[in-house]
């Protein structure tokens, strides 16, 4: 019996009843997975998925002894001008939003600045509060690249191309750096692959690609990132919830869904922005049922 295919039909259910815009599904519970797909699947923007490959691709640096979490933004990026208590903030800060540095979202933001990244780190710090900015990943994934080189190349070579994942468009600011925090364009089944491997704590086909503890890392330590029960906490890239599971969420529907008890991991690509949260806690109820 396939234990993926029930799940499916549970959630293809749940979409098609509210009406939510998917464009495809990809369910896994242990080794057994299924698919549907509402239009082709090609390859989207994931959004803020991009943060969760971030976030993996440092890790992976880390293991290397290239870099370290813990290291301060402005020892990584030794020429930009630090603005009051930016001293203070690390890559760890950057990649769990709690630089405590404001920088609204734009649409144009990497072309608002001639460099982001020196915008971003010239502003003052509240401390160690959540601000959520696509500005954090963006000039974390800035330091990353001042030790590994181009952080594109560097995740094709290292983390995308061994799931098999090959020719991956990332878009680029004016500068030519990926904008890290969405841009990333990705099929379906490809965001599946990713899914696995954070389900298998970095492990693919036999394979330790990433460390375990960046995985773990990106579901546990949660700071509180408000009251909206949807998005209260969140760790390395990863949020809280819905139920048992945490996830990795894209705007406009992008939902990587891990369910540990059930060892299960349900993936969804859309354009819906409204109804994510709704589709993502009644899929964690379906997962919850998953025996």
């Amino acid at each position: 019996m396939n234990r993926a295919a029930p799940v499916l039909d549970d959630v293809v259910r749940q979409v098609e009843r509210t009406g939510f815009r998917a464009h495809g599904l990809h369910v896994l519970v242990g080794d057994d997975t299924a698919d549907h797909h509402w239009s082709a699947d090609v390859r989207r923007d994931v959004h803020s998925v991009a943060k969760g490959v971030v976030v993996l691709a440092v890790g992976i640096a880390e293991d290397d002894g290239a870099l370290s979490l813990d290291e301060p933004v402005g020892a990584l990026l030794p020429d930009v001008a630090l603005g009051p208590g930016v001293q203070d903030v690390t890559l760890r800060h950057l990649l769990t939003m709690t630089s405590g540095i404001d920088m609204p979202w734009s649409p144009t933001e990497t072309t608002d600045w001639p460099d982001l990244a020196r915008e971003f780190l010239a502003r003052s710090t509240a401390g160690r509060s959540f601000q959520y900015a696509n500005a954090s990943t963006y000039t974390a994934a800035r330091a990353l690249a001042a030790r590994v080189g181009d952080v594109g190349a560097y995740v094709q070579e290292r983390l995308l191309g061994p799931l098999g994942i090959d020719d991956v468009r990332w878009d680029r600011c004016p500068l030519g750096h990926v904008v890290a925090g969405g841009g990333l364009w990705l099929r379906t089944a490809e965001v599946a692959r990713i899914g696995r491997l954070l389900r298998d704590r970095g492990v693919a086909d036999g394979r330790q690609f990433v460390p375990a503890a960046i995985v773990d890392a990106m579901h546990n330590h949660w700071v509180g990132a408000g009251s909206s029960p949807a998005y209260d906490r969140y760790a390395l890239a990863g949020w809280g919830g819905p139920g048992r599971t945490w996830r990795l969420h894209g705007a406009y529907g992008q939902l990587v869904l891990l369910d540990p008890v059930a060892d299960a991991v349900v993936t969804l690509t859309a354009d819906d922005h409204e109804r994510a949260d709704t589709t993502a806690a009644a899929v964690a109820d379906l997962l919850a049922a998953v025996r």
